[in-house]
């Protein structure tokens, strides 16, 4: 995972290849402490998953209390922008980096592909030769 942030007083530019930010990320991003940030998002001790709050930093569902808490780069961008005032929030999606595993998946994609093209043909072939008259 590759997140970064360039913060200032006017602006924060977010780039992240990956579409939920730990926490560690947000704290980079908000240049604020990790105890801050956790006072900002919205947590409950006895509700999992509590309702949307305009003033806090709403996570994303969990499924678990000890998962981590992740956040969508739009809500921590609407948080910055309409609670902590700062006026210019601009945040890039960066595109993956290719996995072995995803060359892996497009060579065989591009194998089915080429199997399919010449079974059709195959196919095709075969369909010609019985409707053509024979010869007895």
């Amino acid at each position: 995972m590759n997140n970064s942030a360039i913060a200032s007083e006017e602006s924060i530019v977010v780039t992240t290849d990956n579409q939920l930010l730990p926490i560690e990320s947000v704290q980079k991003i908000l240049n604020r402490s990790r105890a801050s940030v956790y006072r900002y998002a919205n947590t409950h001790h006895t509700i999992l998953n509590p309702p949307f709050d305009p003033k806090c930093l709403n996570p994303e569902v969990r499924n678990d209390k000890d998962a981590p808490l992740m956040f969508h780069p739009n809500e921590v961008a609407r948080f910055a922008q309409n609670v902590l005032g700062i006026r210019q929030v601009t945040i890039k999606v960066a595109q993956p980096a290719e996995t072995e595993t995803h060359r892996l998946l497009k060579a065989v994609l591009t194998e089915m592909q080429a199997i399919r093209e010449l079974l059709e043909r195959w196919q095709s072939l075969s369909d010609g030769e019985s409707h053509s008259p024979k010869n007895s």
